[in-house]
């Protein structure tokens, strides 16, 4: 545990360091709550840990980062915490779609995509306004969410009414469009702004027209924005860096066993760290990991409702993916790549086998992280990363037994399994778009639904939890408030969505959910400050919060710390 060993008592303990229960640990001790994490990795930041092989560094797990430009939900949280939190850059061109008949780029400027659409398609141009029209009523309204963050739960009565009016605006852009589900609503969909077939190839993998919208509104309202300088990795890294720095404590190789819990209240953790046991004692425990271990292994067998349990084991959940990371002995522009994810798929293929995982038919997520950020490898070197969604219970679990405590056991047929994904995965590529992309391969690692369960403890390796959708709104599978009193969710378990905003807007709100039982003059101060009655100058001038020297420096990746000794070598 780093040589540090746990207090007896804190006042809140947070299981799991991804990004989430980091920016609540930072938040609570900017309050002057005391707490401590415990996760069970050697490193913070779950999907955002990254890692390293050789002298390239790699992102875990990161398609699209939006709400992290000056104005966005996530930078207005860290900004409670500090100034020197890691800087984003507005990313210019976003996303490539790319099949044998077309090659289309959504760029900060989408109004350059409509009218090369409109100059392909005149016969359609009156519908491709309205589209793109329609997006941008959703970007503007988008505008508006940071200072709808707050779950009702940490609001007073009289105060739910108006929050639900504010909502109600926000949503009305969205409302037209939430009925075009699934295929053949999805074409009714669009056949309301285009019939040509060769358009409705475009959005091929998307499952509403939602889908097909947002991103573009996203465009409008300039918010896509490039990992920070680092990978993203960064954010954790200063997380962790900033807690410490204000007296937060944080537990690596240490794995929850059980929430303590005393007349259906919550009083702390046991966890296991190296083979032994620790107890702490807590008055509080919010809980920033799997939701069904949670309830399922940590709490006392009659804590959670039957029917609550039943109903979270049978929610839709987000995809998990195969993830290959390509190190190549050259600058990933040299081979035709740009900052923008490119989506290479076969748009005749059926949507369902666009996402179900199979090699040879699934679309294809391509990102080169080194046009973006040169400190990830060595100039005459960059990498190049390859995604697929894949589940769990593909290929007979991965070719893997599991031993007497549930763990997969990885062996010859699961190693010959992920090489074989590669292997097609790199062929499509080449023959599509990067021709010889296997000769300038010089490292090259591969991640299955099995490596992302095996690191972040998420159920079947998803992604992002519970997706949003009917069956997930209803079953409310969904909630910030547990059925033991002072334990709550936190992190994409506890609301429904994807992505760094929603696992940090949750972090802002189960300190909120402490803080007005614990203290309500900086519950008070934080919840205006999030609502938008007060400004960033007043937050920072108050004495309640706790004060931080601003003093993290982010250490050189791998890549710059061999070019600085190359430079004194020289």
């Amino acid at each position: 545990m780093r040589g540090i060993e746990p207090k007896q008592h804190y006042d809140v303990v947070i299981i799991g360091g991804g990004i989430s229960g980091l920016t609540s640990a930072a938040l609570f001790s900017k309050a002057g709550i005391s707490c401590c994490v415990i996760e069970m990795d050697n490193r913070p930041g779950g999907y955002l840990a990254g890692f390293r092989r050789h002298d390239f560094r790699f992102d875990s797990a990161i398609h699209w980062l939006n709400n992290c430009g000056p104005n966005g939900l996530v930078t207005k949280i860290f900004k409670i915490i500090g100034d020197d939190y890691p800087k984003c850059r507005d990313q210019k061109r976003i996303r490539r779609f790319v099949s044998d008949e077309f090659d289309y780029l959504v760029s900060n400027n989408p109004d350059e995509l409509k009218e090369e659409w409109i100059k392909e398609f005149p016969h359609e141009e009156k519908g491709i306004r309205r589209f793109f029209r329609d997006a941008k009523k959703i970007g503007k309204s988008f505008d508006r969410y940071a200072n709808l963050s707050r779950t009702m739960n940490s609001m007073k009565w009289y105060q739910i009414p108006f929050h639900g009016l504010k909502m109600l605006r926000f949503a009305m852009p969205f409302i037209p469009h939430v009925r075009f589900v699934g295929n053949e609503k999805l074409k009714k969909g669009l056949n309301r702004y285009f019939k040509d077939e060769k358009l409705h190839r475009v959005f091929c993998s998307e499952p509403d027209v939602l889908s097909c919208l947002i991103p573009i509104s996203w465009a409008y309202i300039k918010d896509f924005q490039l990992p920070p300088d680092g990978g993203s990795q960064s954010f954790p890294e200063w997380l962790m860096y900033a807690t410490e720095k204000m007296n937060g404590d944080i537990f690596f190789k240490s794995k929850v066993t059980e929430v303590l819990v005393e007349n259906n209240v919550a009083k702390g953790v046991r966890f296991d760290h190296r083979g032994t046991q620790h107890e702490i004692r807590s008055n509080y425990v919010i809980a920033a990991c799997d939701a069904e271990t949670l309830f399922e292994k940590m709490l006392p067998e009659k804590s959670v409702p039957i029917l609550m349990k039943e109903r979270l084991k049978k929610a839709p959940l987000y995809a998990s993916a195969i993830t290959i990371a390509l190190g190549i002995d050259c600058p990933s522009e040299d081979l035709g790549l740009d900052e923008e994810i490119i989506f290479l798929a076969d748009p005749t293929v059926s949507r369902d086998e666009l996402g179900q995982g199979d090699p040879h038919l699934s679309g294809i997520h391509i990102l080169a992280s080194t046009v973006r950020d040169k400190s990830l490898s060595l100039p005459e070197h960059g990498t190049i990363t390859l995604f697929i969604p894949a589940w769990m219970d593909n290929n007979n679990y991965w070719g893997c037994e599991k031993d007497e405590n549930g763990n997969y056991i990885r062996g010859e047929e699961y190693n010959a399994l992920k090489q074989k994904y590669a292997d097609i995965l790199i062929e499509r590529v080449e023959e599509k778009l990067i021709p010889n992309l296997r000769k300038h391969i010089l490292y090259c690692d591969v991640a299955t639904p099995i490596t992302h369960h095996r690191y972040t403890g998420n159920k079947n390796g998803t992604m992002m939890a519970q997706k949003p959708g009917k069956e997930n709104y209803q079953g409310k599978v969904a909630s910030y408030v547990t059925p033991v009193k002072n334990l709550y969710l936190s992190g994409h378990w506890a609301d429904l969505g994807g992505g760094i905003p929603i696992a940090i807007k949750s972090s802002i709100n189960t300190t909120l959910l402490v803080l007005q039982t614990e203290d309500k003059k900086r519950f008070k101060l934080l919840a205006n400050y999030m609502d938008g009655k007060i400004g960033l100058d007043k937050l920072k001038s108050s004495d309640l919060l706790t004060k931080y020297d601003n003093s993290w420096v982010k250490e050189p990746t791998p890549a710059q710390k061999k070019m600085k000794r190359r430079e004194e070598e020289a």
